[in-house]
């Protein structure tokens, strides 16, 4: 048996939420969207569009029982047969079925195409995490070269430690859903918390910790613009893994009988959690320097060890723990972008979980490592549509394979499939949240997504 057990679904699908878009990137844009009006926002969305999308692609996946490009053609199935009907995927399959729903899954491509770049920036962690157990940097000058150094001219240095996280991911993935990805779950997930904790502590004996909570929490009405409340709604959008169908794979793996509305509410609570302590300990730790908390890259590898160095003596330890929860984070997040590529090339060329992880694996670091080389300052290689290509594949995936991904599931859910269907599936929801989630996940949800695409190329603020 390859599947997760109760507490094992929550905390996989927990971590491949959790990662840097709650640790690095929900601090900067509370930063650079004014503080409390930020958090109010996405702290209601979340619970409300949040859970009701993170249901959506469970539902998917714990229904079909299959890889992101067969669980349209399955859940169609599925759609014309009685509710309560028992399958196995491979039969249900049948001359009859709709095949060409096949492509509205192909969105799963966007996983090992993020992976080869997030694992990148998680190359990067590792980096800093070595060198952060010797020295902190002193000053900005030197802070600053010291990330131009290792993100812009060291390719051999940043080749080493992706390629090491690549195959981390590679022999986790191969082990499998229960002995691979869930045994690191439960290993790492209840860690990753109690550092974060350990260092929310630490940071509220700083004297500059009120100046974090004030900012986080003040809320001022002049703070509130379009563009906060778009960003909001990025942030919930893209912290949740959502559209990529990591959470349909893993909600395949999932018992049938899961309550999958209460999994998804622990998942975003848990994700909530994340992001306040982050947020609180990294606003309490620049303030404590010093500097401002609306930066983005160098908050991360600029600002934050130039605020732990200014810790004086327990500096070094603070910075350790924190790389070592951030890599923590970053790695049950790279094994979730894998494991959708790895199912489609297990079910449609008939090859064993470790021979898939092995293949993509290596595809993705050829790829990773084209993404280096054109970061390099050195190199001087052409610009593809006036971005690197480490910016041109964020933009394909973020702006258009993520939310059109998305937007085809809630549509598809909403409204392909019949209200009886959905209703018998979802036990576990009362008539009056049945409604309000149908409502939510047929209108108000591909709105949501619509205005994000949108936002990319309008200014809506």
């Amino acid at each position: 048996m390859n599947n997760f057990s109760k507490i094992g679904f929550i905390l996989a699908t927990l971590g491949s939420s959790i990662g840097l878009g709650h640790i690095w990137r929900f601090p900067y844009m509370t930063g650079a969207n004014g503080g409390g009006a930020f958090v109010i926002f996405y702290l209601i969305l979340a619970l409300c569009i949040g859970v009701s999308m993170l249901l959506a692609e469970m539902l998917l996946g714990n229904k079909a029982r299959s890889n992101p490009l067969d669980n349209y053609i399955i859940l169609d199935k599925l759609n014309s047969l009685p509710a309560d009907s028992i399958h196995n995927a491979h039969q249900i399959i049948d001359k009859n079925a709709n095949k060409s729903l096949m492509w509205l899954g192909i969105n799963a491509v966007a996983g090992p195409i993020i992976l080869s770049f997030y694992a990148v920036v998680m190359g990067w962690i590792v980096f800093y995490l070595i060198y952060v157990s010797f020295h902190l940097p002193n000053d900005m000058e030197q802070a600053k070269k010291l990330f131009e150094d290792i993100s812009a001219h060291s390719i051999w240095w940043q080749t080493l430690c992706f390629g090491c996280i690549i195959a981390l991911t590679a022999l986790i993935v191969a082990r499998g859903i229960k002995k691979g990805i869930e045994s690191l779950n439960l290993i790492l997930m209840p860690l990753l918390f109690l550092i974060f904790i350990g260092l929310l502590v630490y940071a509220s004996s700083l004297p500059e910790f009120h100046k974090a909570l004030d900012f986080m929490f003040q809320f001022e009405p002049t703070n509130i613009t379009t563009k906060t409340i778009i960003e909001s709604l990025g942030q919930v959008f893209f912290s949740l893994s959502l559209g990529v169908g990591t959470i349909a794979v893993y909600a395949a793996s999932a018992d049938k009988s899961e309550n999958l509305f209460k999994s998804a509410v622990w998942v975003v609570l848990s994700g909530i959690v994340v992001s306040l302590i982050a947020g609180l300990m990294i606003f309490a730790f620049i303030y404590h320097f010093g500097g401002e908390p609306s930066d983005s890259v160098g908050l991360l590898f600029i600002s934050l060890p130039l605020a732990f160095n200014a810790l004086d003596s327990s500096g070094q330890i603070v910075s350790l723990l924190f790389f070592i929860a951030v890599l923590f984070a970053g790695i049950t997040s790279t094994i979730s972008m894998l494991e959708p590529g790895v199912s489609i090339l297990r079910d449609k060329f008939s090859l064993s979980q470790a021979k898939a992880s092995y293949l993509l694996s290596f595809g993705v670091f050829v790829l990773g490592f084209l993404v280096i080389l054109w970061a390099n300052a050195d190199m001087a290689l052409p610009k593809i549509f006036g971005k690197s290509l480490f910016g041109a594949l964020d933009s394909i995936t973020s702006s258009l394979l993520m939310p059109l991904g998305m937007l085809t599931l809630l549509l598809f859910v909403g409204w392909r499939v019949k209200r009886t269907h959905l209703q018998a599936w979802t036990p576990y929801l009362p008539k009056w949240l049945f409604r309000i989630w149908l409502w939510i996940i047929r209108i108000i949800a591909p709105m949501v997504i619509v205005i994000i695409l949108l936002s990319q190329y309008i200014n809506l603020a």
